[in-house]
């Protein structure tokens, strides 16, 4: 793989082979048909008009959007509008936007009049790899390692530590990508998937800067095709599963390998994030969750002009009915904060506590750890209990084995119903090996952070007493990838920069 012409000297080499993925060999595939339960939805509209182009839906409860008018509106839980300003760093303006692509948990690549541009949490971001790319963005994943994965006009990019590689194949690069999706490949290990020229692809990685591109064999029946595809999140007990939406129905591939679903009607469009997928029919819109393993089935709610704009983590979708932007989801859902799906915690003490969805309050409201309940109480919901003043405590995860857990926040309302919000987490516990700031710290520090934090536009932080008076604003705020301003960090440099804070900030 050579890097696009105009991106970075320091783009990583990325090695690709062809070669052709196995079909399942299942002359029948196990049918699941189930039963989805009617709900009738909790419906937030925007306050602002949007665009009938792609959005970008957070965890928070919120989004960026393009407006109809052509400009960028970050949204909150409420539908409000949030701030939302051009980074001071910035020498271009974005211009008119055409559409806004999902890179992280809290970041999503803007396309715009005058190129691409990172919306992070209330800036909009001119990146340094911008050069390398103008408008043509078709689909955007990204994969367990953290990487962002753009599909482009132009090929198919991997976006790592701010530098843009271009992946290629004998010499000439992946066009023709519709739909782009991170999900466990066949024998198990994480890829990206996409669907190139109405064709079924993975990329594989075989090394830390390597990759193997295969076609790949879906069990389709006679005159079957591709159309779409999306990917759900691990989970504990699963690495994630893709989904296929083809001219016939939908296929399913988890971790007891390939099953059709059939839903009664033929669906025609597909969404998904974190453990949801969110799925339109002919005539109606269903839910499914995949931690529950329930199907639901949204009642009263007119669909027959409907599109789909952005879906986040915790069950909600952004859609488009006639001409009405709504937030649909099937209950009003608590969100977690100081936790995102797919974290890596490394420090024996969580601060997180839940914010309470628009609308009526809950009756009650609990935390579970592993399924196990963790009693709160308000108006500050925090699962470690709050001070006097209403700031939240950490909770111990002291005696917590590492690997993968799930925190779930559960509201019980007046009329008997629940909404609830499970967040999958990787621990690992600080290692008894220290970490220096010179040795450890510092090159991170040169390579990523001292282009704003020596002098401006950020506060100074070129120096080591500089990093430790900061820590704990550097580890919250690498660690919610709000930082680097021109992309989030390596995971393996964001828990590098935690375990040197959590065990003493050493020189």
């Amino acid at each position: 793989m050579s890097p696009h012409p105009r991106a970075s000297s320091s783009v990583v080499s990325l090695l690709l082979a062809a070669a052709l993925l196995s079909a399942c060999g299942e002359d029948s595939l196990p049918l699941d048909r189930p039963k989805p339960t009617p709900f009738r939805p909790a419906e937030v509209p925007a306050k602002a008009e949007l665009a009938s182009t792609p959005g970008f839906a957070d965890q928070a409860g919120g989004g960026v959007f393009a407006s109809a008018s052509g400009s960028l509106v970050r949204l909150r839980l409420d539908g409000s509008l949030g701030a939302l300003e051009p980074h001071p760093g910035n020498t271009v303006s974005a211009g008119a936007v055409s559409g806004v692509f999902r890179m992280g948990p809290h970041s999503a690549v803007v396309e715009a009049q005058n190129g691409l541009f990172v919306a992070e949490s209330g800036w909009l971001i001119a990146p340094s790899w911008r050069d390398a790319l103008g408008a043509g963005v078709t689909a955007t994943a990204q994969s367990a390692d953290g990487a962002g994965w753009l599909a482009h006009t132009s090929g198919l990019y991997r976006l790592q530590e701010g530098t843009l590689a271009a992946l290629k194949v004998g010499g000439s690069s992946i066009t023709g990508i519709t739909a782009l999706a991170a999900a466990p490949t066949t024998d198990g290990s994480p890829g990206v998937w996409f669907l190139k020229d109405g064709t079924l692809h993975v990329a594989v990685a075989t090394g830390a800067t390597t990759y193997q591109v295969r076609e790949a064999s879906a069990p389709l029946d006679e005159g079957e095709v591709v159309e779409s595809l999306v990917g759900l999140g691990p989970a504990v007990g699963s690495s994630g599963e893709l989904w296929l939406l083809t001219n016939q129905g939908l296929l399913r591939r988890a971790s007891s390998g390939w099953r059709r679903v059939d839903l009664g009607e033929r669906p025609v469009q597909l969404l998904a994030s974190g453990r949801f997928l969110w799925v339109k029919s002919s005539d109606a819109l269903l839910v499914y969750d995949a931690d529950a393993n329930t199907w639901g089935v949204a009642t009263d709610l007119d669909t027959r002009e409907f599109r789909f704009l952005a879906a986040d983590e915790a069950g909600t979708a952004w859609v488009q009915l006639g001409g009405q932007s709504v937030a649909v989801s099937r209950a009003p859902v608590p969100r977690v904060s100081g936790l995102y799906q797919g974290m890596q915690v490394v420090e024996d003490g969580l601060v997180a506590h839940a914010v309470l969805p628009p609308g009526p309050p809950p009756e009650s409201l609990l935390f579970q750890l592993d399924g196990n309940d963790v009693p709160t109480s308000g108006p500050q919901y925090s699962l470690g209990g709050s001070e006097s003043d209403g700031t939240p405590k950490a909770y111990s995860l002291a005696g917590l084995e590492a690997g993968r857990h799930a925190l779930a926040v559960v509201a019980r309302f007046a009329d008997g119903t629940e909404s609830k919000r499970t967040v999958p987490f990787e621990y690992q516990p600080v290692a008894t090996a220290a970490l220096g700031w010179e040795a450890d710290i510092r090159p991170i520090h040169e390579s990523r952070c001292a282009k704003c934090h020596t002098t401006s536009p950020g506060r100074p932080l070129n120096t080591y007493q500089l990093w430790k008076a900061n820590a704990a604003l550097i580890t919250a705020a690498v660690r919610d990838k709000r930082m680097p301003a021109d992309g989030p960090l390596d995971p393996q440099l964001i828990t590098r920069i935690q375990r040197w804070a959590a065990s003493g900030a050493l020189p």
